[in-house]
């Protein structure tokens, strides 16, 4: 009877010692959880917080091995081996995805560090075009013309350069090459109608090139709507197309006449009595860029919070030296503003919901 007590004994004492071992990992796992929630809540209400939640996660992590291998019912030589072989572990995924992992990690920094672009922009990266969706630790998601989506490592994005359209306002612009048969000034006119019909503003033509065969002719405009950047560029050719046929002005390369069998008088122009093309809508930005018209629509709604919640606080500063008057204008102007504050907030509420069932 008495060797069954004892091992009944030692059974729930080796019981106790395995459950107060595993106390550290609760208490680590506890703290990650309650660090989520935390970061989920703020990044709900200011834009551009993944990246840092990101990098806060990570350090949270690593503190919170090193703390549950320190919080481990261990011998001291036994600690300090478990904790020189994480260190060995770290070293030797640093040394292996220095050039993958952790590149695109720092290079995702240092675009954020210089702030070059911000959802919505149209960047041009190498062969890929079109308008920022997403920026993370270690990529970042573009909308394509198609639509689709493309995901750039950010190791790519630093050492390739990147050409950010100014929301400000681009310029638009097409080549030609024509004979050198044709006046300058002629073509110069014809060109310079064609950016004023493509309604560019402020429209000119330049010579870009004299070539063996041809005169290389550049006609450029600004545009200030930059939402409309690929109908413009494609109203512009029109436009040119439009402008040089209907004077008679032949678009072809002078090779083409040397080895063509027609009559030398014969023009390649269309007649001026075919119909226009059925359709020549603008191609709306909603439907090709939708997901990055909705990051641009959720970062601006992000920074209107911002602004509004410094503002709310900038007023509850001034009500504590106001009296009389003053200060019922001060209640007044901060109602207002945290009615405007919970209005923006469903809207970005209202927006994310959106932008994930776009994606589900």
């Amino acid at each position: 009877m008495q060797n069954i007590l004892k091992t009944l004994s030692d059974s729930l004492g080796d019981l106790s010692g395995n459950i107060f071992s595993l106390l550290p990992l609760a208490a680590v796992i506890f703290m990650l959880v309650i660090a989520h929630r935390i970061l989920n809540r703020q990044a709900q209400q200011v834009a551009g917080r993944r990246f840092r939640n990101q990098m806060i996660m990570a350090g949270i992590s690593f503190v919170g091995i090193l703390v549950f291998i320190i919080m481990l019912p261990l011998d001291g030589g036994v600690r300090g081996q478990l904790l020189t072989l994480v260190g060995i572990i770290i070293s030797v995924t640093i040394s292996l995805s220095s050039s993958t992992f952790l590149g695109n990690a720092m290079a995702g920094i240092m675009l954020k560090s210089v702030r070059n672009f911000r959802s919505g922009d149209f960047v041009q990266v190498g062969d890929h075009f079109g308008r920022v969706t997403e920026r993370g630790l270690f990529h970042t998601e573009i909308q394509t013309a198609t639509r689709d989506l493309t995901t750039l490592p950010n190791l790519y994005l630093a050492t390739t350069p990147v050409t950010v359209v100014r929301s400000s306002g681009t310029i638009v612009d097409a080549t030609v090459s024509l004979g050198f048969d044709i006046p300058h000034g002629r073509i110069e006119a014809l060109l310079m109608e064609a950016g004023e019909k493509a309604e560019l503003k402020e429209p000119f033509v330049q010579v870009m090139e004299l070539g063996d065969y041809s005169v290389t002719y550049r006609v450029a405009g600004l545009l200030e709507d930059t939402k409309r950047l690929l109908t413009f560029r494609s109203r512009l050719r029109v436009a040119m197309l439009d402008c040089l046929h209907r004077d008679g002005v032949e678009i072809v390369s002078p090779n083409f006449m040397n080895v063509r069998d027609y009559n030398t008088q014969h023009e390649f122009v269309p007649p001026t009595t075919v119909a226009a093309p059925p359709n020549t809508a603008d191609a709306p930005p909603d439907v090709v860029f939708d997901k990055a018209e909705e990051a641009e629509t959720i970062s601006d709604l992000h920074q209107t919070v911002k602004d509004l919640a410094e503002n709310i606080e900038q007023l509850q500063g001034e009500i504590k030296k106001a009296s009389g008057d003053d200060k019922q204008k001060l209640q007044q102007d901060i109602a207002r503003a945290e009615q405007q504050l919970e209005e923006r907030q469903a809207e970005i509420s209202a927006a994310e919901a959106r932008d994930k069932s776009k994606d589900s």
